[in-house]
């Protein structure tokens, strides 16, 4: 029996009541007091969403301050691939957003989507980029319409333009989406007047290529911040805060846009004249590749660095399809994507002449008036092994200068003879900066090489598959001496060796940019000077007057009378702008010779060096002089030329 009263009873549950509603109260005055501010940001983060704004990258300008590299803005349609994995009706999709970009201005075949959706250059990661430059209306009807096309989007992105075409594109480079691999390595630059870091998210864009990759870390912008309002389907609605992107660092080059696009079309116009014509001996000229650089001898900056074949870098821009990569690997049977200026690797020939002649003087093997009889042929060894003059001329007795003029064969390989046992040939190479790279201010530089006898028994020891023989011949060194067989450069390493004998001995690392500048709408000193690459001197020659004045004597005569390069400078006026140089013919087993010309001007007052080499072209002076004749046109401001029709030419 309960013995509890009714009023009891009551009061229990009153004070159970109460207690549960001042329980109910205390939780909500701690969520709403004490927690409010954590809880708000969740809320906050619950309907936001920040994004990584990416910044303009900075532009690229010619030493004339002409913009080679500028952005604009443009709009991609991207496809999420994991999630459009999942739909059930992928084809009728892709029919609709083909319609809709049709529609809009952007006319599109399902099948390009469909290819652009699985070109592998892309990452399942990120979305993929099918359409670009799209007009806003596309932009408006997706946003509008995000139910019915599920894992598309729309990116608004910093887009490169290039004023100049293709022009330069071996020395500026393109961009492209960083990878997963890249993006775990990269180290984000500093913004040099905020010092905030330049970080890099899934979908930045990073220099892969030419100076946008050297200088990657100055030419990235700051990226910005928006956060953007969502609904409860995780659709934008609006954007609450945004924090403007800042641009990267402009940079400003030695080059010259004018000088680098004479090079350009004077290089492509004579290799295509060229190719598919006979040299002297009968040889077919496939004339097939070739490269042109331009140095100033006082300081080491890169006028032009010309390449042929060459890519256009406006390719690359929304990506560039696989296809499309493959094709430019194998153009006539070389790559597009090889700046032969920097990366080729070619025997010098008669060019070499200068490093030789510098060793026989320098080491008091013969002074400027010692003569030789020249009668078209050189033996060596036993048995007996005979190198010749181009055509077994015979010149007969000539001294230095006269050799380096008309070039002859026997004179050098007399003193390469003489030179043999020593290393005075390689050392001097040395000197003069072969055998190692330039350290130039662009990736992918090759080194070269100028064997040793020491070399060469490494050679055969790692390679015995490789190499017949590591012995060493006096034939070896003959062969040396007029740059053949033991011995490859780069368009790059002549030039800068021309250089340093032009400015009297010294040698300077080449340098492509030239100066960092703020951008335009800097806050902070717009189009400012940050800093400038000085020159940097890397090693110099001895050419004491006995020694530099009868290279100078017999290099002087080269374009001019009896030279081997005269030819190619008919009607050039010497008198104005006096061009110093020398032919070369390098042999090619099996091909047409590999020309060159290594020079600079004007004369007493050196302020350019000019080296061309071209693949399987023939002699210097009919393929690669003329070249480097309409180059010195522009640089001495005479009268502007075409090319020449392929001849028989001179004999080297």
């Amino acid at each position: 029996m309960d013995t509890a009263s009714p009023r009891t009873r009551m009061s229990l549950v009153g004070v159970v009541v109460i207690g549960c509603f001042m329980a109910l109260f205390a939780r909500l005055w701690y969520l709403q007091v004490m927690e409010a501010p954590r809880l708000q940001v969740q809320a906050i983060a619950n309907r936001t969403r920040v994004v990584a704004v990416e910044a303009p990258r900075g532009r690229i300008l010619d030493v004339n301050g002409k913009v080679l590299v500028d952005n604009r803005t443009s709009l991609a349609v991207t496809i999420d691939r994991a999630a459009f994995k999942k739909l059930p009706d992928q084809a009728d999709l892709v029919n609709r957003l083909a319609d809709v970009l049709t529609r809009y201005g952007t006319p599109t075949k399902v099948s390009s989507l469909e290819k652009r959706y699985a070109d592998v250059q892309f990452n399942d990661l990120y979305p993929v980029p099918v359409a670009t430059d799209v007009s806003e209306e596309v932009q408006w009807y997706l946003a509008e319409h995000a139910d019915d096309f599920p894992t598309v989007g729309v990116e608004r992105r910093s887009t490169r333009v290039y004023p100049y075409g293709a022009a330069a594109g071996n020395v500026l480079g393109y961009v492209g989406r960083i990878t997963a691999e890249k993006l775990k390595v990269a180290e984000p630059g500093i913004d040099p007047d905020s010092g905030a870091v330049k970080s890099y998210q899934s979908d930045s864009t990073i220099g892969l290529a030419g100076v946008e990759s050297t200088y990657e870390k100055d030419l990235r912008g700051t990226p910005g911040v928006e956060m953007i309002e969502v609904d409860s389907k995780n659709r934008p609605v609006g954007t609450s805060a945004y924090q403007a992107p800042k641009p990267g660092t402009d940079i400003q080059l030695h080059i010259d846009i004018d000088v680098q696009m004479r090079a350009e079309q004077s290089l492509q116009d004579k290799l295509l004249r060229l190719r598919g014509t006979n040299q002297r001996d009968g040889t077919l000229r496939n004339a097939t590749a070739g490269s042109v650089v331009v140095m100033d001898p006082q300081t080491g900056g890169v006028v032009a660095l010309a390449t042929y074949p060459t890519y256009d870098p406006r390719e690359f821009v929304n990506g560039i399809s696989q296809e499309r990569y493959d094709q430019l690997t194998d153009v006539d049977g070389v790559s597009a994507l090889i700046d032969r200026s920097i990366s080729g690797q070619y025997a010098p020939g008669s060019t070499f002449k200068l490093v030789t002649a510098t060793a026989a003087l320098s080491n008091g093997l013969i002074t400027g008036g010692t003569s030789y009889n020249d009668q078209g042929v050189y033996t060596v060894g036993n048995p007996a092994q005979e190198f010749t003059n181009a055509g077994s001329v015979r010149n007969g007795t000539i001294s230095l200068p006269t050799a380096l003029t008309i070039s002859s064969d026997v004179y050098f390989y007399w003193l390469g003879d003489r030179m043999d046992g020593s290393k005075l040939i390689q050392d001097t190479a040395a000197a003069y900066g072969f055998d190692k790279r330039t350290g130039i201010d662009l990736p992918n530089e090759s080194s070269g090489y100028v064997l040793t006898p020491e070399e060469k028994k490494a050679l055969k020891d790692k390679y015995p598959d490789s190499y017949s023989d590591g012995t060493w011949y006096t034939g070896d060194n003959v062969q040396l001496a007029v740059g053949q067989n033991v011995i490859v450069v780069t368009p790059l390493q002549l030039a800068r060796a021309y250089a340093a004998f032009a400015n009297g001995g010294t040698l300077y690392t080449p340098h492509v940019v030239w100066r960092l500048l703020r951008p335009k709408n800097s806050e902070v000193d717009p189009g400012g000077v940050i800093s400038v690459i000085e020159p940097v001197v890397t090693g110099t020659v001895e050419l004491p007057p006995d020694v530099r004045d009868p290279i100078v004597a017999g290099l002087s005569r080269v374009t001019t009378g009896l030279g081997t390069g005269s030819s190619a400078f008919i009607g050039f006026d010497q008198q104005a702008f006096p061009v110093v140089g020398k032919t070369g013919t390098a042999q090619v087993e099996g091909k047409a010779d590999t020309s060159l010309f290594a020079s600079y001007g004007p004369g007493l007052f050196p302020r350019y060096a000019v080296t061309a080499v071209m693949e399987e072209s023939g002699f210097g002076a009919e393929a690669s002089g003329e070249v480097v004749r309409h180059v010195y046109e522009i640089l001495a401001g005479q009268t502007i030329t075409d090319a020449a029709p392929a001849s028989s030419g001179s004999s080297d």
